[in-house]
This record gives C-alpha cells, sequence and structure tokens, in this order.
C-alpha cells in the first residue's frame, strides 16, 4: 500500500511537467473545437472567425495578425503566445 501511495504521488509531480512539453497548436489548420480549447476566451464564434479569416486571406503570416480578428486583443495573444504558432 505504501508503494502504491509513492507511485500515485510521484505521477501527481509529473503532471505539470506533462503541459510544458505539448507541442503548440497552428492556428494556420487548428479546427474550431482546437481552438476553442487552446485560447481561453475563444468560444464557437470566434473560433469560426478564424477560420473564415484564414479562408479568405490565406494562412496568418504570425501569431499577432489574430488581432485582425474582432474580439481577440493582444493581451489574449500574449497569454497564449507559447501554445500557438503558425510553423508547421
Amino acid at each position: 500500500m505504501n508503494q502504491l501511495k509513492h507511485l500515485l504521488f510521484s505521477l501527481l509531480l509529473c503532471l505539470p511537467l506533462a503541459g510544458i512539453a505539448a507541442e503548440a497548436v497552428n492556428i494556420n489548420t487548428a479546427d474550431k473545437e482546437t481552438l476553442m480549447n487552446v485560447i481561453k476566451g475563444v468560444g464557437e464564434q470566434k473560433a469560426a472567425a478564424i477560420i473564415e479569416y484564414r479562408e479568405k486571406n490565406g494562412p496568418f503570416k504570425s501569431v499577432d495578425d489574430l488581432t485582425n480578428i474582432k474580439g481577440i486583443g493582444q493581451g489574449t495573444i500574449d497569454k497564449h503566445r507559447e501554445m500557438l504558432t503558425i510553423a508547421e
């Protein structure tokens, strides 16, 4: 029983590290659900607007181009910058 507690405690300590290793989401290819899950504050309408923008204007040239989407400001981008990319 003691070994099980140690194992569970070790696993719990590793959980925060799992988020660090996660790959960034490509805003040029991500689907609506992924965008909604990764960018806090982006719901169904804003995620659809991101997809519509890239379909009309081509791929985003930088993550900062998300400010072209109504309702997405620089603060939102800065908060999520490490989780977003335009790279393949």
